[in-house]
């Protein structure tokens, strides 16, 4: 097994391709093993040495980004991070580049904002090294004519539960947390949801203004109501609220009904959403009315959050290895004894009902 992860940049900004390879190679994993100013480059590249994960950037000169991922995962499958700027018409494109078979896609940096560049570089590090571990299949090609900072926990936003004596009421909440390979879990278990599904609460690990697209995705796709979610949204029957990129989400309770309160906060676990932070206040104002699940990702963002909600009497699951594109997350999950079951992604849908009825 090689001591580093190789990587390959690819983007038409020179300036970029400079940046990139110092964010990547600060991190010892990491080598950068060539740039290319655009796909034709990159093939080239690619021909004398294979990458682990190739960064990709999508407007660039004699061929697009989407076009060489589509031709590259249909012919030879290779980990692909997306860099985009996510201008309000590049959302859709973004929708596509996940849709042709990239793991993640990130936004460019913002290269005069000092903060901003302290927490991509923790971001871009970790996606790469999640890239470089995911399953990535070969996809049936589509016609395109067309410094580090510390690791925070969830008590930086929202303080351990102490007590829980007081979570009475009938309805049930589903917390949700995902990250690689996230968008098509998630796609897969909100399909799987009927009309009278449980009010659902996601954080998916995504960029600011890319989850709006992602949304309204799922929405058009689903039978239940999808969207991102907004400060004091209700969580309802029948209705998944996703946590805005940038943002953390956490659920709270008004008598016996639920909203979820969207505020900004320092990274968590190296995530703002996190998802630590959603389930640590379901833990709280839902207890044993809620049911946790955990899907696929890199790291451990969730894993002590869905042991709180087991031990404040949620039922809890995590996505089996097999079906995970990264089994990151519900690994470390089931390590801590956070996890009642250990299940296949396309049997989440079910058992979630089964158990929401089992709660009636």
């Amino acid at each position: 097994m090689a001591d580093f992860i190789k990587v390959l940049v690819v983007d038409d900004s020179a300036l970029v391709r400079q940046t990139l390879t110092a964010i990547l190679e600060s991190d010892p994993q990491i080598k950068v093993i060539g740039t290319a100013s655009d796909p034709y480059f990159a093939v080239a590249k690619i021909a004398k040495e294979v990458p682990d994960v190739i960064t990709l950037d999508i407007e660039m000169p004699r061929m697009d980004g989407l076009t060489f991922l589509n031709k590259i995962m249909s012919q030879h499958p290779i980990p692909v991070v997306v860099i985009s700027s996510l201008t309000s018409r590049g959302t859709e494109t973004g929708m596509k580049a996940l849709e042709y078979g990239a793991v993640e896609i990130i936004t460019k940096p913002q290269l005069d904002t000092k903060k901003f560049i302290e927490e991509y570089t923790i971001r871009i590090c970790d996606v790469v090294k999640a890239a470089a571990k995911s399953r990535v299949r070969r996809t049936k090609y589509v016609d395109t004519t067309f410094k580090v900072q510390p690791k925070l926990s969830a008590d930086a936003v929202l303080p351990a539960v102490t007590n829980s004596s007081m979570l009475k009421t009938t309805d049930v909440v589903v917390a949700v947390g995902a990250s690689t390979g996230g968008t098509e879990a998630l796609r897969v278990l909100l399909e799987g949801m009927p009309l009278n599904a449980p009010g659902i609460v996601i954080v998916q690990h995504m960029p600011e203004k890319f989850t709006k697209s992602f949304a309204d995705r799922l929405n058009d796709l689903c039978r239940i109501t999808v969207k991102e979610a907004e400060d004091g949204d209700s969580v309802l029957n029948g209705r998944a609220l996703i946590a805005p990129g940038n943002f953390h989400m956490m659920l709270k309770r008004s008598g016996a009904k639920y909203y979820v309160e969207v505020k900004d906060g320092p990274l968590v676990n190296r995530h703002r959403p996190a998802v630590d932070v959603l389930f640590r206040s379901t833990a709280r104002y839902a207890g044993k009315n809620a049911i946790g699940i955990i899907l696929t990702g890199m790291g451990d963002d969730g894993a002590r959050g869905l042991l709180e909600m087991k031990n404040a009497g949620a039922r809890t699951i995590a996505q089996d290895e097999e079906s995970c594109v990264v089994f990151g997350m519900p690994k470390e999950a089931i390590k801590l004894g956070g996890a009642d079951r250990v299940l296949p992604l396309e049997n989440i849908a079910l058992v979630t009902m089964e158990m929401t009825k089992s709660h009636i």
